[in-house]
């Protein structure tokens, strides 16, 4: 008897859960396709009007009602975010993996606490980081744009993909490598043949990780853009502050869609056997 309650319990708790975290995602999604242009709240019925808006398209819903002032600055928004994310993305993989493998291969005294410290941008408050790196270029004198966001996001994103390839480096059967240099394989040979396709799932995961990550930053990316470096994120936020309509429901459920396939791909690569 209290085996079922204890069952019924942990399951009205698990679906009041699942609703307390999915249900704002899954009204944004709805509210993307209301057609009332004055009240998104109320429903007035279905249409996909805002997205062909936020294209440029005009329709008949907002021939008198359009938000996104201009296509052009959304469009030039998405391009930054694409460009940094790009950039960003091949740096930290790169490094990230580079570090994974260093401390996977080499033991020294200070090893453990050189860990902590790549741990320590994951769990620091985005809001300290983006102040620390705003005060850190304007006291090197470096200008604020698309360089400094790409410097800024580097800092975490290194750390993001050091935990996802040192997971994968844990799992790898070091006796490939081992067989490989008694057969008398050098090392560049070793690492290309045995190292690399074994840990490539990692790599790919934590750089699509590292991607997605770079697209949806808003806090240390706002501290850090200039005029002329305005990213997705960024731009979604000026537009909230003169309310919310439909044509934000609507990129948020692009970047949500696009986010999530990203993500989803990732996770795949990243537990892939």
């Amino acid at each position: 008897m209290r085996n079922r309650l204890s069952h019924r319990l942990l399951g009205v708790y698990g679906a009041l859960f699942l609703i307390f975290i999915y249900a704002p995602i899954v009204m944004v999604v709805t509210l993307s396709f209301n057609a009332n242009p004055v009240n998104m709240m109320i429903w007035s019925g279905f249409t996909v009007d805002w997205y062909w808006t936020i294209l440029g398209y005009p329709t008949e819903l907002n021939e008198e009602t359009l938000y996104v002032e201009s296509t052009g600055q959304l469009l030039a928004a998405v391009k930054n975010s694409l460009t940094v994310a790009s950039v960003t993305t091949t740096v930290s993989t790169v490094l990230g993996t580079m570090t994974a493998l260093a401390l996977y291969r080499y033991r020294f005294r200070a090893q453990r606490f050189y860990q902590g410290l790549l741990y320590m941008p994951m769990v620091m408050p985005d809001i300290v980081l983006g102040i620390a790196l705003l005060v850190f270029f304007i006291g090197i004198g470096m200008s604020l744009g698309l360089l400094s966001i790409i410097v800024g996001h580097c800092t975490f994103l290194i750390s993001y993909v050091f935990v996802v390839v040192s997971a994968r480096l844990a799992g790898m059967d070091s006796t490939l490598e081992q067989a490989s240099a008694d057969l008398g394989a050098n090392e560049w040979v070793t690492f290309r043949r045995i190292t690399l396709p074994q840990i490539l799932p990692g790599i790919v995961g934590g750089a699509l990780l590292a991607f997605i990550i770079s697209m949806d930053d808003l806090v240390i990316t706002y501290f850090i853009a200039g005029v002329d470096s305005t990213t997705l994120p960024v731009f979604i936020y000026g537009m909230l502050r003169r309310g919310v309509k439909p044509e934000i429901a609507a990129i948020a459920t692009l970047m949500l869609s696009f986010s999530f396939i990203i993500a989803s791909l990732g996770l795949y690569l990243r537990y892939r056997r």
